[in-house]
């Protein structure tokens, strides 16, 4: 492995370590997606106030000065600023990357170049499983996705 990454929250750090990614470097740009006035709900509690609410179409709305919210475009531009930095070490060797679930879905969609909002047609990877993106005759692939 040539480099190890992680979101800096406690979760995603625990997890590298019980990967064996003992020298995952904290990434902020690999925290998951600010959910602004939504942080701590669920789909189903957003959409008994809102129906029809859709994460991918209509994001999210303000929050606290701690989750003031974000946009696609912006966590979009947070994982284009990681695979910016990923792609040189790439000629090296692997590159891991821990990271939260909506997250790792923008990070792939922009792996392949889709516009982030192709997101939405990537299952949620769940907690501790192992999708690997990859290249295949010099194109960007997912090669695993959601691998318990």
């Amino acid at each position: 492995m040539v480099a190890e990454f992680s979101s800096p929250s406690g979760r995603a750090m625990r997890t590298a370590e019980l990967a064996g990614l003992t020298g995952a470097e904290p990434d902020p740009d690999l925290l998951e997606w600010d959910y602004g006035g939504y942080e701590g709900l669920t789909a189903e509690q957003i959409r008994e106030a809102r129906p029809g609410w859709d994460l991918w179409r209509d994001g999210v709305i303000p929050g606290d000065a701690d989750h003031p919210g974000e946009e696609l475009a912006q966590v979009a531009a947070r994982t284009d600023a990681v695979l910016d930095r990923i792609r040189p070490l790439l000629r090296e060797g692997d590159v891991a990357v821990v990271a939260h679930g909506h997250l790792a879905r923008v990070l792939t969609a922009r792996w392949l170049g889709l516009d982030p909002s192709a997101s939405r047609l990537l299952g949620h990877p769940h907690p501790g499983t192992l999708s690997v993106l990859a290249t295949e005759d010099g194109h960007p692939v997912i090669s695993a996705w959601n691998v318990p």
